[in-house]
């Protein structure tokens, strides 16, 4: 079974659909590492029974400090995978380094275009046609790490950016899950920078 640990700083959407979408696969969420006090995700994991943590990464001195201490509190709990879940730091190397099977994240755009914040104000921004999520494994960049699976989601011209971000956010709740199961499974092989998926049902 492999354990899977969310971090997350805000409600806590992504977050219960990867709990819920897990259920009956390979892969099991271990624990909530949250930043925020006082987040919805809290609340939301509390309702599942997920163990959580709280650490609020203003209390220690440097970002490499606060990062070390949690790689310690999530390999206490023997995780495998950690999935960024509206998680709103950057991780460090050394962060990124204590997890070889992989940090992922869900990203509401179709990278490599709208990094960053905002991803559907910057689709309407651009008039796009055609927007969407993508879930990612993280590099050192900034939305920068090799593309596991996206999602599409058209731009209606009646749309503003609520109707649009929830839309997209229904599709991170469907993707996300999809590939941690394809994870757990063996499904998806990272080499060279490059991702490979193996018998994926999108």
């Amino acid at each position: 079974m492999m354990q899977v640990g969310v971090l997350a700083s805000g409600s806590g959407s992504n977050f219960q659909a990867l709990v819920e979408g897990l259920a009956g696969s390979q892969a099991h969420v271990a624990v909530l590492v949250g930043n925020v006090a006082g987040s919805k995700v809290f609340e939301r994991a509390r309702a599942l029974e997920v163990p959580t943590v709280l650490m609020e990464h203003g209390r220690w001195p440097t970002r490499e400090a606060f990062d070390r201490a949690l790689v310690a509190e999530l390999q206490s709990r023997g995780v495998d995978l950690v999935c960024l879940a509206g998680y709103m730091r950057l991780v460090t190397p050394t962060f990124l380094r204590a997890f070889p099977r992989g940090v992922i994240n869900v990203h509401p755009a179709l990278l490599p275009s709208f990094k960053g914040l905002h991803g559907a104000r910057q689709a309407l921004q651009a008039g796009v046609r055609v927007s969407g999520c993508t879930v990612h494994l993280v590099d050192e960049g900034t939305d920068t790490g090799p593309i596991i699976a996206q999602a599409a989601v058209p731009v209606l011209p009646t749309d503003d950016e609520a109707a649009l971000s929830a839309r997209i956010r229904a599709q991170e709740h469907r993707l996300f899950p999809l590939v941690v199961r394809a994870i757990a499974d063996g499904r998806v092989k990272v080499e060279r920078g490059a991702v490979t998926l193996q018998e994926w049902v999108g």
